[in-house]
């Protein structure tokens, strides 16, 4: 799990709690909820397809539970199989291909294995790669989008109760009402997209490029594989991929 993620939410949510004090109550109005809410979804389902709108639960999950390969150690792998490459032959990772849990990496080497051009290998990987960039691309747009509802539809909460404040203002006590909607289904829209939609589209933007990294690792280092070269030659060109801090060499 993503510790970040889930923190920096309880934290904003928990400051903003705190800050209302003992008047929690009078900001809990489920009319700006249904306005906020509804309308942010309704409009979510005009903007995207049915099957997206249903994976957005998946894509959610995915800024929670979130795992990803250091890129430490998807060298040293790399250079592992290299090494065995070096002494064995590409056939000799046959037996290697069924433990590999990065599947990107079990690609592209089982594509070596069976004799690949590096040029065909290259080709179809890249293509993997663009096509996974443009899923999270859809995922972070979603939730950009929803960034930019919420505001919206806590605006027009915030028209309406002007309209039903005006219409009313004879009666006294329909003032109130009619005034909450107004500043409530504001702050809503305000609360969700900044501590919810945003900052969960920025990070999936990240994650996106940090796994396209790592897949940039793996396919420079297959191409290394197939045309046979010294894993400390490998192993030096895709360090160089890392911060200087998180480069660890396997042959120190």
């Amino acid at each position: 799990m993503d510790i970040a993620t889930l923190l920096g939410i309880v934290l904003a949510f928990g400051l903003v709690i705190f800050a209302i004090g003992s008047g929690l109550s009078s900001f809990i109005d489920p009319p700006s909820m249904m306005i906020v809410i509804g309308g942010t979804v309704g409009v979510l389902l005009v903007g995207y397809p049915l099957a997206k709108c249903i994976g957005v639960v998946g894509v959610v999950m995915k800024t929670f539970m979130y795992k990803l390969d250091a890129g430490a150690d998807v060298i040293a792998k790399l250079v592992e199989l290299a090494q065995t490459v070096r002494k064995d032959g590409i056939l000799a990772l046959e037996s290697e291909v069924s433990n590999i849990e990065n599947q990107f990496m079990a690609k592209g080497l089982q594509m070596a294995i069976d004799g690949q051009e590096p040029s065909a290998i290259e080709d179809i990987l890249y293509m993997e790669m663009e096509k996974i960039a443009d899923r999270h691309t859809v995922g972070s747009d979603m939730f950009t989008a929803l960034g930019t509802y919420a505001p919206s539809m806590g605006m027009i909460g915030t028209l309406v109760g002007l309209v039903l404040m005006l219409q009313n203002m004879s009666d006294p006590s329909s003032i109130g009402p009619s005034m909450s909607i107004a500043l409530l289904t504001t702050f809503y829209g305000a609360l969700l997209a900044n501590i919810l939609f945003l900052p969960m589209s920025g990070k999936l933007k990240t994650r996106s490029k940090e796994e396209l990294l790592i897949h940039e690792i793996i396919l420079v280092g297959i191409q290394s594989l197939v045309a046979g070269e010294n894993p400390r030659v490998m192993e030096q060109k895709l360090l160089g991929y890392l911060p200087p801090k998180e480069r660890k060499s396997s042959f120190d």
